[in-house]
């Protein structure tokens, strides 16, 4: 009897409750909030924290810089290990591209501008010439 309550409970997930279980999200409420601050759209529109994801669904989830396409595999309320959360879903090539491109961006772009601390007096004059040469 319990078996069949299981399967019903696989069937309909909440999308929170299956973000959670994916471990997208540490807790339901922070999923619940990212879905409804517009950070997960699935089949290209925002949706609701109740919404029942299908096998076969895109998602587009952003968690900080990372932006992930991923398509349901499998649904499960249940957090378990993360083999069997990363079983739920399959990451579009085309996302893993667009995330490992963004790193090298962010990685390159950390180094930024190297600078000797504050301009010396000469250069001060020099960028003083050249603001009022901009008027």
């Amino acid at each position: 009897m319990s078996n069949k309550v299981g399967d019903k409970d696989d069937d309909k997930v909440r999308l929170d409750k299956w973000l959670w279980a994916a471990r997208f999200y540490k807790t339901r409420a922070l999923a619940k909030a990212a879905i409804e601050g517009g950070k997960v759209h699935c089949r290209g529109e925002r949706c609701k924290p109740g919404k029942e994801p299908r096998i076969g669904d895109e998602l587009l989830i952003r968690i900080g810089f990372d932006e992930r396409s991923v398509v349901v595999q499998a649904l499960s309320g249940v957090r378990r290990g993360a083999p069997e959360a990363q079983a739920l879903y399959r990451e579009t090539a085309e996302s893993i591209a667009r995330r490992e491109q963004a790193a090298a961006q962010r990685k390159a772009g950390a180094l930024g501008v190297q600078t000797d601390g504050r301009p010396s007096k000469k250069q001060r004059r020099q960028i003083h010439r050249f603001h009022d040469g901009q008027d």
